[in-house]
């Protein structure tokens, strides 16, 4: 039995998702709590295995509950929330940031065409999410002071047992799932303005958030970032971020495809759509790094472009909230570096700037 405390202002929309939860034989709803104040107290007392959490609420918002909650008392945390509006979604990826772990739309209502799928996403969410691990998080200013304390250069290529051929890095492709955001957005903040190569992500998240999850990556980075488009070609220094319900794939001459083709791990769009597209027009011209997530979606596709020649990098355990993609890509030896998110772009950036694509020597 899954315990699940339910933090929601509107008493209508909290009794809705108490129903939805409360339906499911293998969830209990032992409590609710009308703002973040009272999600504090009631976390201290119910101790629930996940939490559904709103953002916008009177006394304590969503985003510094998330992260009190982070602090004092680790808890997989599920953000439900009633906007899809870019600017508005921005700040759930704030939450996100604080340590929780996945967002999602509120359920369509009762008799409404989406109602079941809906609800359904969220049971399912809320028990995948009660398998999660979570830690404790440090408050910020000791998290920034631990930070500077761990801060070292990025190795070059040859320090790392790398050795440099002729070839540029063309293209950096990244995957990512449950933790990915806050993951994307300290590699994408690090990268400089200068970097000279494109960068395409597939980030696995709840469709209607896209959007807004571009408009908060834009906020840290210097890069300009975009949602990509069909036929867009790829342009150095430009980020392109996958669209809802497409795959994404690029073609010879750096352009862009995104289709409806069937969904791969059950995905769409899937990190081994992309990763495949990738190893066959890039080669070893290519760095793709696989990040935090469930499942194994991009792990065989990462090997098949190690084995082409390109740079694959998979996410470390201790950074990774789920390690299930980056450690299935470490099991199959698709990787060839094993990094937290902080060394991933000065690495990026040197493997670029520096002639450009790696191998391990014989």
């Amino acid at each position: 039995m899954i315990d699940v405390l339910i933090v929601e202002d509107s008493p209508v929309v909290r009794e809705f998702l108490v129903h939805i939860l409360g339906a499911d034989a293998g969830i209990r709803v032992v409590g609710t709590a009308r703002d973040g104040e009272e999600a504090l107290e009631a976390v201290r007392r119910w101790r629930p295995d996940v939490i559904t959490m709103d953002i916008h609420m009177p006394r304590l918002d969503g985003v510094e509950a998330t992260r009190r909650i982070m602090e004092a008392e680790p808890t997989p945390i599920v953000i439900v929330s009633g906007s899809t509006d870019p600017g508005e979604v921005a700040t759930t990826f704030d939450a996100m940031e604080a340590g929780a772990l996945a967002v999602l739309r509120r359920p369509a209502g009762i008799g409404h065409p989406e109602h079941e799928a809906t609800a359904g996403e969220l049971v399912q969410t809320v028990k995948l999410m009660s398998e999660v691990k979570v830690v404790r998080r440090w408050p910020r200013a000791q998290r920034a002071a631990l930070a500077d304390g761990r801060q070292a250069p990025a190795p070059r290529p040859a320090e790392m047992g790398l050795a440099r051929e002729p070839a540029k890095v063309r293209v950096v492709a990244l995957g990512a799932s449950t933790g990915g955001p806050p993951a994307l957005q300290t590699i994408l903040a690090a990268l400089p303005k200068d970097f000279p190569a494109p960068v395409v992500i597939v980030q696995h998240i709840a469709a209607g958030f896209v959007r807004g999850f571009i408009e908060w990556l834009a906020q840290s980075s210097a890069l300009p970032i975009h949602l990509a488009t069909h036929g867009e070609l790829l342009l150095p220094g430009h980020v392109y971020v996958a669209p809802d319900e497409h795959q994404i794939k690029i073609e010879r001459g750096g352009k862009i495809a995104l289709t409806k083709d069937e969904p791969e791990n059950g995905l769409r769009p899937s990190v081994s759509y992309l990763f495949r597209s990738v190893a066959e027009v890039y080669g070893r011209d290519a760095a793709a790094g696989l990040l935090t997530g469930m499942g194994r979606d991009g792990a065989e596709e990462l090997l098949r472009l190690r084995e082409k020649g390109a740079v694959t990098i998979a996410q470390d355990k201790a950074s990774s909230v789920v390690h299930g993609m980056p450690g299935e890509a470490i099991r199959l030896d698709a990787a060839m570096l094993v990094l937290p998110p902080e060394k991933i772009a000065p690495t990026l950036a040197n493997l670029a700037n520096h002639g450009g694509n790696a191998r391990r020597d014989p």
